[in-house]
């Protein structure tokens, strides 16, 4: 049965429950997430180098670089996909996520968007949401399970969130590209992540859906810490802006960490990936 939902045309950093200050600068904030030393090896190929990364609490950053750079590498070591030879990655204060496996991490706070969405197509976008939910969902709970006012509230925030509301009835297999890429960054926010890691989602947008999901992240900043990698530099100067920190990797390390201005300027950064 259909929730009632409240069908308005809300989204960005005006929709219910968002805070949209300013965090591209994190200044003396906690950390939380914390790279030190992590070296994967792939047939005696390092994937990663001792790779050192440091993310602090509401920051948004955009990690760059070329394919074979190891940002997807990284990202697996995050989410407990990959585990490294060496090195330690703690989430908050001291929770090592190396002696965890994928989903306590992802229990632990960790949400992950891949470059191609997965949704449940044939279930309409509000259902994909109430599925998303971190609750016990064993078949003879489902049989008799309501929509609670906590989730019917949640699922409605969220469709505001990602501008889906228009199509919250719809089967998600009949979504645009862009609107199946923002179905799964509100499926990922349903299950209240501490960090969000989201690889190449500006990938395979038209103009519009890349401004669309452009506002959608820059609306998140306040929710939780992403880690965006991506290749569309004019998608990574969105996100960045003129404060925010961008992470240049190359080779398995990490190249160069500063401002987007910063990087565009160095001379290393030029040679191995943005090109003259």
């Amino acid at each position: 049965m259909k929730p009632d939902l409240i069908e308005t045309s809300a989204t960005g950093a005006g929709a219910p429950g968002v805070d949209a200050k300013d965090t591209s600068n994190p200044g003396p904030q906690s950390t939380i997430l914390y790279l030190e030393g992590v070296t994967v090896t792939f047939d005696g190929i390092k994937a990663l180098n001792n790779i050192n990364l440091l993310i602090y609490e509401g920051e948004l950053r955009c990690v760059i670089g070329p394919n074979g750079a190891g940002k997807t590498t990284m990202m697996d070591v995050i989410t407990g996909k990959t585990k490294p030879d060496s090195g330690r990655v703690i989430l908050g204060k001291d929770l090592d996520l190396l002696r965890l496996d994928e989903p306590r991490i992802a229990s632990a706070g960790v949400g992950r968007k891949f470059q191609k969405p997965t949704v449940f197509e044939r279930h309409p976008v509000w259902e994909n949401l109430e599925l998303a939910m971190t609750t016990e969902r064993k078949w003879y709970r489902c049989l008799h399970s309501k929509l609670t006012s906590d989730t019917r509230d949640r699922i409605e925030q969220t469709l505001h969130l990602t501008g889906l509301m228009p199509v919250a009835f719809r089967a998600a297999g009949q979504l645009s590209h862009g609107e199946k890429q923002r179905l799964e960054i509100g499926m990922l926010l349903m299950q209240r992540p501490r960090v969000l890691l989201l690889d190449e989602p500006a990938a395979g947008m038209s103009d519009r859906e890349t401004e669309q999901l452009a506002e959608l992240v820059e609306s998140l900043r306040s929710t939780c810490s992403m880690v965006v990698v991506e290749h569309d530099m004019d998608f990574v100067a969105r996100l960045a802006g003129e404060r925010g920190r961008v992470t240049v990797m190359a080779e398995g390390s990490v190249l160069m960490e500063g401002t987007l201005e910063q990087i565009k300027k160095d001379e290393t950064v030029i040679a191995s990936y943005l090109g003259r």
